[in-house]
Formats: structure tokens, sequence, C-alpha cells
């Protein structure tokens, strides 16, 4: 890489003094970056570079760089910037052509590896991850959180390059005096931030630095006396008076003005708003009816209770309700598979897709919304094999990781509002599918058996159906086997 020296003054934000100091025959910028080189030091350095009469480029690079941090600026440019390429918004998947940025992971500057996650982009289904296509470093960012991104616009630029080598060590050794790393030298600086306070200091005058320079090795030779430093607190004495008056403040006003109202108003996210134009569209479309239920769950419950520590502990899952509903609808769905099917085409050409397997929709609540990822061929696993895969997906689906390919396709769905404490509901159909089982929290509830009065665990179920596709018959047919599974579970092993 070729040196050349420059006298061209630059633009960052991070300059706080630009001056010319001629070393001969070359003109090299001395910078002050006021957030890594104190005042005093700024001072002595611009002497040292004033004494010397060497007009090569070497010594001149070595005063300017002697000590500095290693996010100074340096006037010397590299042939490589030319390099730099850029990274377009990938795509995402067929359906999705646009997203909301809604994190840069990254900044300008900053070095990444390849694959490493650079953003993320918000569509209405899943949280997209951009990441480096190659090693390099972050030039430029072409694009502002929140700002509505498509797919194959250009998102930021990439000049490709391994991490130099050294470079910590660099930056540790370019500190100023005691500070022993990054983090002490961040110390430092704020330190140095604060002490205009000290009168001794703010009255140095600015043309101190440009006296002779055998006046300097005089100043420096004899014995300085030390400067007042601010000691470093957990919690500055002035920051917690401020905070104790603030917050005493903050509680007399709320007890001034008890009955002061206040509103905010937050933007809906791209999942809120996609969920809000299903569902109405769901509403507007389908011809939809609920018809309920109650189921006694002591057989379920009981059942449970006795194989719930050894599923436990051989398989390591929970064994929930949820399981015993999923394979008792699949059951139910094979003698009325109108439950299980939807409306294809526009008018008069649509037509009734029958299908002979289940890929089951579980409601999951996640912190942006609802969503439905699907356990694929429910009707060929078992009790365990479905509480295991509604487990892993429920793991995925809060800790935002779904993928598209998890969400796609379902044909029929489970909801279950017992868990928040629901006792009734109408579920709203998922479209293109053309009935939802409503699950609901468990109750005692007096009962008659044989004639005496009783208390049951009961749940209330609904099923809300598609009337183009299913008449009352079939749905309540659809729910009462439902019923008869869950209320003798030994069933199941002989349907």
């Amino acid at each position: 890489m070729m040196i050349r020296p420059t006298s061209q003054r630059l633009s960052h934000p991070l300059i706080k003094r630009v001056k010319s100091v001629n070393l001969g025959r070359a003109q090299v910028a001395f910078i002050q970056t006021q957030a890594h080189l104190p005042h005093s030091q700024s001072q002595s350095c611009e002497s040292k570079v004033q004494s010397r009469q060497s007009p090569s480029i070497e010594s001149s690079r070595y005063a300017l760089t002697h000590r500095w941090s290693s996010n100074s600026l340096r006037l010397f440019s590299s042939s490589t910037s030319h390099r730099a390429e850029t990274v377009k918004v990938p795509q995402m998947a067929e359906s999705i052509s646009e997203g909301t940025l809604k994190q840069w992971l990254k900044k300008t500057g900053d070095h990444v590896k390849a694959d490493e996650e650079v953003a993320t982009i918000e569509t209405d289904k899943i949280d997209v991850s951009v990441n480096a296509p190659k090693s390099g470093t972050i030039t430029e960012t072409l694009a502002n959180e929140e700002d509505t991104v498509t797919v194959g616009q250009d998102l930021f630029k990439l000049e490709p390059g391994e991490e130099p080598e050294g470079s910590s060590s660099s930056s540790k050794s370019d500190v100023p005096s005691g500070a022993k790393d990054e983090g002490e030298a961040k110390k430092l600086a704020e330190q140095t931030d604060k002490k205009p306070q000290v009168k001794a200091d703010a009255a140095e005058p600015e043309q101190a630095s440009q006296k002779p320079s055998s006046h300097d090795q005089k100043k420096e030779a004899q014995p300085s006396r030390p400067e007042p430093q601010l000691t470093e607190t957990k919690q500055p004495v002035g920051r917690k008076d401020y905070g104790e008056k603030s917050s005493e403040s903050k509680s007399e006003a709320e007890k001034a003005n008890p009955l002061d109202r206040t509103e905010r108003k937050v933007k809906m996210n791209r999942m809120r708003v996609r969920i809000s134009e299903r569902l109405k569209q769901s509403q507007n479309t389908a011809a939809a009816l609920t018809t309920f239920n109650e189921i006694d769950m002591s057989s379920l419950m009981e059942m449970r209770k006795l194989y719930k520590d050894d599923i436990l502990k051989q398989k390591g899952v929970k064994l929930g309700f949820m399981s015993a509903f999923a394979k008792a609808s699949c059951l139910a769905l094979k003698e009325i598979p109108g439950a299980n099917a939807s409306i294809e085409g526009p008018g008069a050409g649509e037509q009734i897709v029958y299908r002979d397997y289940v890929d089951l929709s579980v409601a999951v609540a996640t912190p942006k919304g609802l969503v439905t990822p699907v356990v694929r061929n429910a009707e060929s696993l078992s009790f365990v094999e479905i509480e295991e895969e509604i487990a892993r997906l429920g793991v995925k689906a809060r800790d935002n990781k779904l993928s598209l390919e998890d969400m796609a396709g379902g044909t029929f769905t489970i909801s279950n509002g017992g868990v928040f404490g629901s006792l009734y509901g109408t579920p709203i159909i998922n479209l293109p599918q053309s009935a939802v089982l409503g699950m609901h929290t468990i109750k005692d509830t007096p009962v008659v058996r044989n004639g005496q009065i009783v208390i049951r665990p009961i749940m209330i179920v609904a099923l809300t159906y598609d009337h183009r596709i299913l008449d009352g018959r079939e749905a309540v047919t659809f729910l009462v086997r439902v019923k008869q599974y869950i209320e003798d579970p030994r069933k199941m092993l002989l349907a």
C-alpha cells in the first residue's frame, strides 16, 4: 500500500481540530480527536511533531501515529477503496417482496466475517437475517432503520478483506499512557471530557502549542504538578443526588396530578398488520359457524398422571393435553374429511380439495402476535411424537426463529386458549382451511352421572367451521367424535 502525504482538510464527526504542521517539504495534517487524546497531551504531541526536522515520510508518520488511539484518522490512502461491493436485500420467500429494516447489528467501519449477521428485516410472517456474503469491512449503509426495503434493493457496501493482523494489539499500544486496554482508554477519555471543570487546564491558551521547541523541552524537564483527577466510582455523588431529586420530584408530581391521563401511539408491526388482514378476510369470505360441546377430562387426566413421569424420563418431554386432542382430531378427520378440506379456484370454477393427510397447525402466542407452525403428517405420529414436535415448534416460535416452511400449508388448526384461562371462545378459521378446534380451560363442574350429581373436570370445546363445505351434521359429528376419544383414550388405540 503506497503512503501519500497530504494537506487536504478532512471532514469527520470525530475531528475537533485540524492543523497543518510544516515538516520540511511535506505537509502533514495534525488531527486531534478529543475522544481519545487529552488537550495537554495533544499540545505535547504537536510540539514534538514541530521539533522534528527530518522531512522523511516515515518520521512524519511515526510522529502522528505515536500513542494515538487506533480509532484516530490517518491521512494515508489505500488503493483498495474501489473494491467495495454492494450487498442487496436477499430473497426472503416466494410470497414476500418487501419488509421493514428493523435493526442494524453492525455499523459503518465494522469488520464482519462471512455469514455473520449484519441486519434484521421484519416481514409479515417472519424476521429475516441479512448476512455478510464474505469477510470484509462495512464502508456504507444505504438504508435506515424502519425503512421499507424491497428484494434486490441496495442495502450496504462491503469492502472484502480479512481483519488486519495485530489490530487489537496495535490499538492497545496506541492508547494514552495510563490506559491498559480500550475499556480503560474510554474511561480516561470520559475523565478528560470532564477536565474543563478544572480552571488551570481551561485557562491554558491555544497558542501554547506554538512555542519554540527549546522552551517546550525546558518545560518538560521541570516537574509537572499533578493534575486533578476525577475518581471513578460506581455511582457518582452528583449523579446520585440528581437521580434522587428527580425521582422525588416525579413522585411528587404524580401525587399532585393523580388523574392525569396519558396515551401513546405505536406503529403496528408487519406481522400484526398481516394478522389483521387475514382475520378480516376470513370473516368476509367464510360462512363461519361455531358449535360447542362439553368434555369430561377425568380419564385423560388419569392417564396423564400415570405416564407423564415415565415419558419425561424416557423421552425428555412433558406429556400435555394438546397431543391427545391432536390425535383425536386426526382420527375424527378421517371420518369427516370435509373438516380437512379447502376451497380453491375463483367463482364458478371453485372446487373442494380433500386431503388424506393432516398437516396440523398449532396456534402459538408470541410477543409479536399469533403464529401457527405446522406439525407435518400428524396422522402418522404417536402421542409422544406429536408432543415432541409441538414443543420444538413452540420454542422456535417464542425465540422468533420460525421459518416460512414451519408455517406453510396447514390443513386443520387447534387453538388452546385454556392456557390463558379462557372458558368459552369462538376461534376464527385460518383460511383456506375449513375448520378450527378451540380448547379452553378445565373447570370442576357439577354434572349428572348415573342419576347422581358429581363433580367432574369439564372442558368446553368449540369447532368453528366453514358452512360452504361442512353442514351442521358433519360439524357436530366431528366434535362428538373428539369428545368420545378424549373421554375414553383407549378408543384411540382401536380406531
